[in-house]
């Protein structure tokens, strides 16, 4: 996630620590969904405890972030930042996991700690008792579930998404497989907000267009990252494709265009392409046995193919 037209707050262990516009958006809605319902259930400041609800709200996602740069530092993966944003927040860490447990642990970890956060605020109100004091911890208590449970939809970047990716990667061996199937989970989710949100309003409550606008910015936000995860695994398969080997013809090269290893295939063979810009390159084996032409067009056109299948 880009930093810019972020708010610096701070660093944990080093890490920035963001929060951008959108939070605050978010912010305001829940306040204004929460505090008619606060009233109702007879608090005597529903909107004070509305206003402080939502901050221990995003006080409580901070740490369910902070549980993610733990599990990231556990496993030496660079953390770039913590942003606060529209849902919650997000942990960029700068490099992929290794393998489909430690993207499970890194993954798992925040919602962990939200529901470990949420079962001893609820435990605790218990213990201070039905005086306002203790209805503001247990809220407290049911407000990390909630951070628990959203962070579990199974959309990326969600938490939830990035643990159907590591199950799907753990059980079929590839990665891109997960991603696509972490991908379409959240598409679907994201469908499912939509219809929550429109089923809420033929109900009509009076609070019901606040629900569908929180019902429809979940569902935007699913759909949307769940369609750019699917975006950036076709790219990759289409790039893993690309093999220099299967895209060579026979034509005698000219003897200044640049060479290419026969074996070059996807990224590899890009970078070597970039590295040396050319409308067609000679193909060469581990010897310097010129093999024949590969032509830049030929590569586009494979690649554009690739996209519409």
């Amino acid at each position: 996630m880009s930093t810019s037209g972020s708010l610096r707050l701070g660093r944990v262990w080093s890490v920035p620590i963001r929060i951008r516009p959108s939070a605050v958006l978010m912010g305001v809605v829940l306040v204004a969904l929460f505090a008619p319902r606060l009233d109702s259930a007879g608090f005597s400041d529903p909107w004070v405890v509305a206003v402080l609800a939502v901050v221990s709200l995003y006080a409580s996602v901070l740490l369910h972030e902070v549980a993610h740069v733990a599990a990231a530092r556990r496993y030496d993966l660079p953390v770039h930042s913590v942003t606060l944003h529209l849902l919650g927040g997000e942990t960029l860490i700068e490099s992929d996991s290794g393998n489909a447990r430690q993207e499970l642990v890194t993954a798992a970890s925040g919602p962990l700690a939200s529901a470990v956060l949420g079962g001893a605020g609820l435990a605790a109100g218990s213990l201070i008792g039905d005086g306002q004091v203790g209805q503001v911890v247990t809220t407290l208590g049911w407000i990390n579930l909630l951070v628990a449970g959203i962070n579990l939809l199974p959309a990326l970047p969600l938490d939830g998404g990035r643990v159907v990716r590591a199950i799907a990667w753990g059980l079929t061996g590839r990665e891109r497989a997960g991603i696509v199937v972490a991908g379409w989970c959240g598409r679907f989710a994201g469908a499912a907000a939509f219809a929550l949100g429109g089923w809420l309003v033929l109900q009509g409550d009076r609070s019901a267009w606040l629900d569908l606008a929180v019902c429809a910015m979940v569902g935007l936000f699913m759909w949307a990252g769940s369609s750019q995860a699917l975006r950036i695994a076709d790219r990759a398969a289409r790039i893993d494709r690309l093999e220099a080997r299967r895209l060579y013809d026979s034509t005698r090269p000219e003897p200044e265009w640049p060479h290419l290893l026969v074996d070059l295939r996807g990224d590899a063979l890009l970078r070597a392409m970039s590295h040396a810009p050319s409308d067609a390159y000679a193909v060469v084996d581990h010897d310097g046995e010129v093999l024949g032409t590969l032509r830049t067009r030929t590569v586009n056109r494979v690649y554009r193919v690739g996209a519409r299948r």
